[in-house]
């Protein structure tokens, strides 16, 4: 089943040279969910063939235009497309009053029930919970309250070896073996071992966003060894300074986190307009940390167990 995450845009405050406003498309099975909501985040999605109707829920970072101003557009969209499944956002404070007063003064009322729910950026927490994921918050240093998100998959369950299974087995058999309980007979007589059996589980996948941020020395304990994560790279490390100075961060800084974490792979983003050629991202970046890729838009990256 799929873990991937799909680049909407890649740019930071303004749109230039063909990349638009951040925003990424994550799925995780048959879940979906969208990563900040630039502006022309609705037209990116049908560009590359994702389903708007389909998502789960939307995590808005912070309140900076470049990562919500396409929310509202995308929201009206919805609604006028049908959609009558409650959609949650979650968002620091103020996402709520953004959102409900433009509808009041529209005048629009949509045909599914928005909920939100207002994120505590300055802890880690959990804050959503299904079936098959989690989702936590990473707190970032801003010039607005801001944090990425850590989404996981929960621990996988031990596979059967169907090399090993006996013929006619009873479904409630397959059932207990997958809980990892034995099979007995009628007289509780062990007959089939469930260790036997079973494989060891396939192993839980994890991405990590860090939207706009500071260089900090110690995020990467927020998610040790994940299997790929984004920081943002606003700069190149010429511009280390005025990275500082506008608590954004430079290639190589995000290069230095992925490091620190043990990650599988780096993706760079937020570029600033004054770059039109991003490569040199990618090449600053690998000098630190090898597996640093440009989050090219449109560009699909998966996560394998």
């Amino acid at each position: 089943m799929p873990f991937e995450v799909t680049i909407l845009g890649s740019n930071s405050a303004i749109p230039a040279y063909g990349r638009n406003h951040t925003s990424q498309f994550v799925q995780v099975k048959n879940k979906r969910y969208l990563l900040d909501c630039g502006e022309a985040t609705q037209i990116q999605m049908r560009r590359y063939g994702i389903k708007a109707q389909q998502l789960d829920a939307i995590f808005i970072s912070h309140l900076h235009g470049d990562h919500y101003l396409g929310l509202v557009g995308l929201l009206s969209s919805l609604h006028l497309q049908g959609r009558t499944r409650e959609l949650t956002l979650f968002g620091p404070m103020g996402l709520d009053d953004l959102i409900t007063l433009q509808l009041k003064h529209s005048d629009t009322i949509f045909k599914y029930k928005l909920k939100f729910v207002r994120v505590d950026t300055e802890v880690s927490r959990v804050i959503h919970e299904d079936e098959r994921t989690t989702v936590t918050t990473i707190p970032l240093s801003h010039r607005i309250p801001c944090c990425g998100f850590l989404i996981k998959e929960k621990p996988h369950r031990p596979r059967l070896n169907k090399d090993k299974l006996p013929d006619n087995l009873r479904l409630q058999d397959i059932a207990l073996l997958k809980q990892g309980k034995d099979i007995v007979d009628e007289n509780d007589n062990v007959v089939l071992k469930a260790r036997e059996v079973l494989l060891p589980p396939k192993k839980s996948r994890s991405y990590a966003f860090c939207s706009d941020t500071k260089y900090l020395a110690d995020l990467h304990k927020y998610f040790p060894k994940v299997d790929l994560m984004y920081h943002e790279a606003t700069f190149l490390n010429e511009k280390e300074l005025t990275a500082s100075n506008t608590l954004h961060s430079t290639a190589s800084q995000a290069a230095m986190v992925a490091r620190d974490a043990k990650a599988g792979r780096l993706l760079l983003g937020h570029f600033s307009a004054r770059y039109k050629d991003v490569r040199p991202f990618q090449e600053e970046a690998r000098l630190t940390f090898p597996e640093s890729y440009l989050a090219v838009e449109g560009k699909s990256f998966s996560i394998e167990h």
